[in-house]
């Protein structure tokens, strides 16, 4: 499956949207991300001595649409910010991973930590889709394009190496 990982000198454009629209659905474009998560433990004599993590933010070009006919530029910046809250997301989970401490429960933790991240990123994009009127309200989009931007550079060390 072909994926983009975040890169912050790259910017979607409407070529990046493979995937085929939903005629049923007033949405004229969808953007499909995500965040990939591994880790690997290092062991001495069955205890965790240490751990490498990866953390990815990821867009997926085949399951993202637009209806090419109805869509612009205001509304691909409206998509590139769900791309950009994705990355914003990788980077919070990057931050506590770093505040982890060594012990037995970490595949546990770890777990628990992907499945809250994941549950916090769905909520901001439900968030970000009301407040901005899935970008019609120019003000509500503007507000959460400025706010974003702020929480990006304020967790700058750990952004997407992409």
């Amino acid at each position: 499956m072909e994926e983009l990982e975040w890169n912050a000198n790259y910017k979607l454009s409407w070529h990046d949207f493979k995937g085929q629209p939903n005629p049923d659905t007033d949405a004229v474009a969808v953007t499909a991300s995500g965040i990939t998560f591994s880790y690997s433990l290092q062991r001495r004599n069955k205890k965790i001595e240490g751990f490498k993590t990866i953390v990815k933010a990821f867009f997926y070009p085949e399951h993202s649409w637009c209806k090419s006919e109805k869509v612009d530029a205001h509304v691909l910046g409206h998509e590139q910010l769900h791309f950009d809250i994705t990355e914003l997301h990788a980077r919070i989970f990057r931050a506590r991973i770093t505040k982890v401490a060594l012990n037995d429960s970490l595949p546990q933790i770890f777990q628990e930590m992907h499945d809250t991240i994941d549950l916090e990123l769905a909520d901001m994009q439900h968030n970000y889709d009301s407040e901005s009127a899935y970008s019609i309200n120019v003000e509500g989009q503007k507000k959460w394009k400025d706010s974003i931007a702020i929480r990006l550079k304020a967790l700058d060390k750990f952004k997407s190496k992409g």
